[in-house]
């Protein structure tokens, strides 16, 4: 899981840069719900940002008009954003479908990925676009990846409209697209072991790492480093969140005409998983020897397998949090 913060300015950014969170995400908590930055605010998060550091744009809850929001995100691409998060509420699902792919077309000739959002507490407002939806809805528009969010500010977060449960299906729907997932609302410290367990890429957050746990008080550099930590120990399997443990045999199988290495060394649970149904597409006769890191990684890609109908012949550990697995289709 990589750590996302939500800042507001430059301050905030630099903030979040020395607690070490991965991902530095530029949002308007003071418009609507939730809106853009200023193009001079995010540019100047964007220049101070080293390149190994993302810095994404969350263009908030976008209006109904595929044009507007196009022209948009093809700001974001222009700037350079790692990825732009495009966020529906009270849509119709084909009008949505309609807004990402011409996003997706206005970012032709960038690295900018696009990010799909719906808000979990949808739910409460009038036509409020379903939430379950959300891998549907970034397949059908082409996007790069998901997010899911809350918007309501009276106490309530993530878990309290979608359990564990779902989430934890939907993320590995996701994962099985190659989509990259995302989980923000609201989150806390005493979340962290239902997080752990749905194994979402990126964990979202900002209250949590604010100075006293407020929002309002801006991000503080320590608290960030703190969640990361916390984030870190389950990842590694320091903290134990699952509820079965992992059996890591060491039985060695059978013939092949072949045998392929996947390294998944600073890859997402999702990249993994992509390359691993790319490579079976290809060829769904040879061996796969795939190196994870993370034990919640290792647990996501054995029900993977599982759930596909693949076989784990040998599964081996070797550095702390790594281990080699071996598939065969």
């Amino acid at each position: 899981m990589m750590l996302m913060v939500s800042v507001q300015n430059l301050h905030e950014a630099k903030q979040a840069m020395q607690g070490h969170a991965d991902i530095i995400d530029v949002k308007n908590l003071q418009e609507a719900l939730v809106g853009s930055a200023k193009p001079t605010i995010f540019k100047s998060v964007r220049d101070a940002v080293p390149s190994e550091i993302h810095a994404s744009l969350t263009l908030g809850v976008v209006p109904n008009q595929e044009g507007t929001v196009a022209m948009a995100v093809w700001a974001a691409g222009k700037m350079n954003a790692t990825s732009v998060k495009v966020g529906f509420m009270q849509a119709e699902y084909e009008k949505s479908v309609e807004i990402l792919q011409a996003s997706k077309e206005a970012l032709e000739g960038t690295e900018t990925k696009l990010i799909g959002s719906l808000f979990a507490d949808n739910v409460l407002y009038k036509g409020g676009l379903d939430p379950h939806l959300m891998p549907k809805l970034a397949r059908d528009g082409n996007c790069d990846g998901w997010l899911i969010d809350t918007l309501t500010k009276d106490g309530r977060n993530l878990f309290d409209f979608i359990p564990e449960s779902e989430l934890k299906d939907m993320v590995m729907e996701g994962k099985s697209d190659g989509m990259s997932t995302a989980l923000s609302g609201h989150l806390k410290m005493s979340d962290l072991d239902e997080l752990a367990r749905v194994n979402p890429d990126i964990v979202g957050v900002r209250g949590a790492v604010c100075s006293r746990g407020d929002r309002d008080n801006g991000v503080y550099w320590e608290s960030v480093a703190e969640f990361k930590h916390q984030v870190e120990l389950r990842k590694f399997g320091e903290i134990d969140v699952l509820q079965n443990p992992l059996e890591v045999n060491n039985l060695v199988s059978s013939n092949t005409s072949g045998w392929i290495v996947i390294d998944g060394t600073g890859k997402n649970c999702a990249g993994i998983i992509a390359a691993l149904s790319e490579q079976i597409k290809q060829d769904n006769s040879s061996l796969i020897e795939v190196v994870i890191p993370g034990i919640l990684n290792i647990y996501d890609v054995i029900v993977w397998a599982e759930n596909s109908g693949h076989k784990i012949l040998n599964q081996r550990k070797e550095n702390e949090g790594t281990l080699r697995m071996l598939v065969q289709p």
